[in-house]
């Protein structure tokens, strides 16, 4: 069943388009929408990270991939489903990061490491919690630590 999501605020960044590598010296920051108040914020600014939920809103729909592919279409790795990797092109088009916190500024949330571009609807900010990190060594295949050793280089 269908259910609409309404953003709670929108992405202030430096970058325009979307690009795979990088992201490790970015700031951006979360603007919330004229509904909420600073209070929303409230207490946020005592935890060192927060989780974004966002829409990778610039992706085409006719590039939604369901089904398997190489990440970044490099044969060199394994095909893997779309579940099996994080690439934009998802059914959901839904991205997440965990970023650090910088600071708070009224309705804004000033952000380190935000892997998301200028424009972007915000579905939701969490508060990053240990209980709520793996409780066991996380496990990963090979090809992914290729694939993420740019990603958090500074540009």
């Amino acid at each position: 069943m269908p259910f609409v999501v309404e953003p709670i605020g929108h992405v202030q960044a430096s970058r325009a388009q979307a690009e795979d590598d990088f992201w490790g010296n970015e700031e951006a920051r979360v603007n919330l929408a004229p509904s909420f108040s600073s209070e929303a914020l409230h207490g946020l600014a005592e935890f060192s990270h927060a989780e974004i939920l966002f829409v990778f809103h610039q992706v085409d729909e006719a590039k939604i991939i369901s089904t398997a592919r190489h990440p970044r279409n490099n044969p060199d790795w394994p095909s893997v489903g779309i579940f099996a990797q994080r690439g934009k092109n998802r059914p959901n088009k839904i991205g997440s990061t965990i970023c650090r916190i910088l600071r708070v500024e009224g309705t804004s949330l000033v952000l380190a490491e935000l892997d998301a571009i200028d424009g972007t609807p915000v579905l939701d900010i969490k508060p990053v919690m240990r209980e709520f990190l793996p409780r066991q060594a996380v496990r990963q295949p090979s090809w992914s630590h290729e694939l993420m050793a740019s990603y958090w280089l500074a540009k």
